[in-house]
């Protein structure tokens, strides 16, 4: 069975996190990976929480198919993670499929992995993504090689069938 890490953080974007975690449970074993193991982590809104499986540091590419980054406030907390930082990066040179949504691709500019890559973000992080040398674009779902970014919660259906459909069972 393909393995999926999703990361989390404080302050997630809670469709953001529970609807790819429960879709991507039907085919694949699903970690989530936060600063800390077994940590209970809150949603941006305050009524969700959600409990890590195991601390970024704790794994390598090696143990997983996909990296998926949901949006909200979080991914500022993740790009200040190094081993957060480190994983997604070891993600993207294994060639193992890297989506991020929303405020998501903060955590690949961190990771300097946008270079000349298309991608799409929540409009107002477009600067910041345009900036790591992407190529922003204002489209739903923008798929370059093993990279797949989202904008908002509305384009979650085409996302997380996209990264279905690239990742395979």
């Amino acid at each position: 069975m393909k393995k999926i890490a999703i990361l989390v953080e404080n302050n997630f974007e809670e469709s953001e996190l529970i609807y790819p975690y429960h879709r991507f449970r039907e085919d694949y074993e699903v970690t989530l990976l936060g600063s800390e193991a077994d940590t209970e982590y809150t949603g941006k809104a305050g009524g969700w929480t959600i409990k890590s499986d195991k601390a970024s540091s704790e794994v390598s590419a090696s143990d997983f198919d996909a990296v998926y980054i949901p949006g909200g406030y979080s991914p500022d907390a993740m790009r200040q993670n190094k081993d957060t930082v480190k994983f997604v990066k070891e993600m993207h040179e294994a060639d193992k499929i890297v989506a991020a949504i929303c405020h998501g691709p903060w955590v690949l500019a961190e990771a300097g992995i946008l270079d000349g890559v298309k991608a799409t973000s929540v409009s107002t992080i477009s600067t910041d993504i345009k900036n790591a040398g992407a190529n922003w674009v204002d489209e739903e779902c923008v798929v370059d090689n093993n990279i797949i970014t989202a904008r908002t919660p509305v384009d979650l259906p085409v996302h997380v069938t996209t990264v279905v459909k690239e990742l395979g069972k």
